[in-house]
């Protein structure tokens, strides 16, 4: 029988193949942020590896994996309806003009694809977690907490983008900071929901007797936090829009609660 590391390390094989690939497009494109479409169906691709490659209890492996499918496909076909046909995202425009086009084709194999890569294989952990183990062979109350915290997390993640996407489609709206719905109690629904979709995987990890992986969602939500997502969010936001400070000041970051009265 195979081990955890048996699966988990070729595992890291597959996610740097499909990167690799997917940066030979990149270069053909001149843009490098198709990275970011990759990444839900990239977790789809691995979910599908693991289920494969192991044996664990069938009934928590088929649940982990349509969790991962629905996440990741939604993910993706909401980010591929807003970025394709809008050219390169900011960010890698700035770092192409930072290092030249001359350089960037080929630095942007090692600090966006192998970089997404590597943090794609150490996140997805309690994807093979949840299907490798089988210490318990039924639902446990881990796994059902793991399934409410996902579909918490799923509510907020999808229905936070779609409140966003309307309210952008809005021409009266240019200018403007969405503080209604999911927005009224957290300025960033969105990642507050990806956060929870992790912890999910990270609880259906721990229902099968897998503990170590939960430091995957431990990863995902300090980058959401401090790296990729809120800070970084924050700061351009901060700027660009004269009414966000009034809405930091009213409503909290991340964790959702009721906002302060307007003075």
């Amino acid at each position: 029988m195979m081990t955890f590391l048996d699966v988990f390390w070729p595992g890291f094989l597959v996610i740097m193949g499909l990167m690799t690939i997917l940066w030979v497009v990149s270069v053909f494109l001149k843009n490098a942020s198709i990275v970011d479409i990759f990444w839900g169906f990239g977790f789809v691709v691995i979910g599908f590896y693991y289920y494969w490659q192991t044996g664990g209890w069938e009934p928590r492996k088929l649940v982990v994996l349509v969790l991962a499918i629905i996440w990741g496909l939604r993910l993706t076909a909401h980010l591929a309806y807003r970025n394709i046909g809008k050219g390169e995202d900011f960010r890698y425009r700035g770092f192409r003009e930072k290092y030249g086009a001359h350089r960037y084709w080929w630095f942007s194999f090692f600090q966006v694809f192998l970089l997404q890569g590597l943090l794609m294989w150490l996140i997805s952990a309690p994807l093979l977690g949840a299907q490798y183990y089988d210490t318990y062979d039924r639902l446990t109350v881990l796994d059902v907490l793991g399934m409410a915290v996902w579909l918490v997390g799923f509510v907020f993640e999808a229905g936070g983008d779609f409140q966003l996407a309307r309210f952008k489609a809005g021409a009266s709206n240019k200018g403007k900071v969405l503080d209604t719905g999911f927005w009224k109690y957290t300025r960033h629904p969105n990642y507050f929901g990806d956060a929870c979709v992790w912890w999910g995987f990270g609880l259906l990890s721990m229902g099968g007797g897998s503990y170590i992986p939960v430091y995957g969602p431990v990863l995902m939500t300090f980058l959401i936090i401090r790296i990729s997502g809120v800070f970084m969010l924050e700061r351009s936001l901060t700027g660009s829009k004269n009414r966000y400070s009034d809405y930091i000041r009213r409503t909290p970051a991340f964790f959702p609660w009721f906002p302060k009265k307007k003075d």
